[in-house]
């Protein structure tokens, strides 16, 4: 079924007033609801609601939610102009993200939004990055010593917040901010997660340990923006990026945009850009220690494309295996594991009756391992995404960047620097874990390794 049948299908059944209530799922528990199992086991929680059916309704707390299972309808989900960006993740992300950038704005204000930023991510835009990205991916595995053991969150997001800052907004943000923000991000999603599966706010406001960490992280995060923006100002320079951009944008009426937008818009350029990005290379390192044979075959086909050169963002397009793990990693191990859209009038989706205000959750992480829709589901096949075999995937049961208006704009983007470290650490090295590394999934809004440690291996 597609979902262009479950179109015709529900209206008819609209039409004849047959609309469903979604089944409630069992396990709940007083007061908490589905929120103690969202919070104990969250991945498995979600993995197994396609079993209760293709939606079912989750009791998060006080809240009534709406749990979304099949690729099918979150598709529908997603393409459907009556649900809105809004629910328990992006409550949860108000704080770090604001409400005036483009991750959390709707109507209007999102599509003015996108125009403004939209250019700086187009593909005619992102050969221009090429030189900075393939500098990084470089200077990387220049820093990564043979025999010695490599921090992976560290250095994943050092990467990712030094590409996305040279390139997006062409400051010279060196490995201090990018430590700030590594260690600030972790503390911020870590408790906004929290926020999200179990909604009690007035204990949020208590000074516990947890609560005073995450408010400091908060703050610091919001005052490296300011420092960003402040000194763009001070500069007086005008590069041809995304911040001048921002800076020289207007609203509806033609007036300069407001300071809080232009700081939640570069919130939302630094911020969940560099965890999605870090997280996945993380996920990377990770895959390519436990199957050296990928990393080998990476190193192959370097050597095939480059002649022995060093790897440019030239050869990307040819590192057609580099690219197949690095969309399978994204498939077993999605940074974005859970999103939400709230319902903005009494609609329908799939024949079950969805009310106004209903919010509706969906897990890119279980629709993407799903075994109704990928054969050995659990197991790491970069295969499965030659042209050949491509085309066996359900339509939507693999949207690493979402889809319709909401689509993220830096796909592209994300997708090319990805493959470019990729093969530029597979060019020189092979990995392995060494003592005390723990590559088991921490869970927030996003997922990584707990504490990946790595030691790198000449070939």
């Amino acid at each position: 079924m597609t979902v262009e049948s479950v179109k015709p299908a529900t209206a008819e059944a609209s039409e004849r007033g047959e609309l469903r209530e979604p089944p409630l799922a069992g396990g709940r528990v007083p007061v908490l609801g589905h929120g103690w199992r969202l919070a104990r086991d969250p991945l498995a929680f979600m993995s197994r609601l396609r079993a209760h059916g293709d939606m079912v309704r989750l009791r998060l707390g006080p809240k009534e939610v709406y749990a979304v299972t099949t690729p099918e309808l979150t598709g529908a989900l997603a393409l459907n102009p009556d649900f809105a960006i809004a629910g328990p993740l992006w409550e949860s992300l108000e704080g770090l993200l604001g409400r005036e950038g483009v991750a959390t704005a709707n109507g209007p204000r999102h599509r003015r939004q996108r125009r403004t930023i939209q250019p700086a991510f187009n593909l005619s835009a992102i050969p221009g990055y090429g030189p900075v990205m393939a500098e990084e991916a470089h200077a990387l595995t220049e820093r990564w010593q043979p025999g010695s053991t490599v921090d992976c969150t560290s250095e994943s997001f050092r990467v990712a917040v030094r590409i996305a800052a040279r390139c997006l907004l062409r400051g010279e943000y060196m490995d201090e901010r990018a430590e700030r923000l590594s260690v600030d991000l972790a503390s911020v999603f870590r408790g906004m997660y929290r926020r999200m599966v179990v909604p009690l706010g007035p204990l949020y406001r208590l000074p516990l340990p947890a609560n005073r960490e995450f408010n400091r992280a908060l703050a610091d995060l919001h005052l490296l923006v300011d420092e960003i923006v402040a000194e763009r100002r001070a500069s007086g320079q005008k590069p041809d990026d995304l911040l001048t951009a921002l800076l020289d944008a207007t609203d509806e009426n033609g007036d300069p945009i407001g300071e809080q937008e232009i700081h939640d818009q570069v919130v939302a350029i630094l911020t969940p850009g560099s965890e999605t990005v870090a997280s996945t290379i993380m996920w990377l390192l990770q895959v390519l220690a436990e199957h050296p044979e990928h990393a080998e075959k990476i190193r192959a086909e370097v050597e095939s494309v480059t002649g022995g050169r060093p790897v440019g963002f030239e050869h990307v397009r040819q590192l057609a295996h580099t690219n197949n793990v690095v969309v399978e990693a994204m498939r077993l191990r999605p940074a974005v594991w859970i999103l939400t859209r709230r319902a903005k009038a009494d609609t329908e989706l799939g024949g079950y009756r969805i009310p106004a205000g209903a919010d509706i959750v969906y897990s890119p992480y279980a629709i993407q391992r799903d075994p109704h829709s990928y054969a050995r589901h659990l197991d790491f096949d970069p295969g499965r995404w030659l042209p050949e075999r491509a085309g066996e995937v359900p339509k939507y049961a693999m949207s690493p960047f979402s889809v319709g208006n909401r689509k993220c704009p830096s796909d592209h983007f994300s997708m090319a620097q990805l493959s470019l470290i990729t093969a530029a650490l597979c060019a020189r090295y092979r990995f392995e874990q060494v003592a005390g590394s723990d590559d088991t999934t921490r869970v927030g809004i996003t997922l990584r390794p707990h504490r990946l440690l790595l030691t790198p291996v000449p070939w």
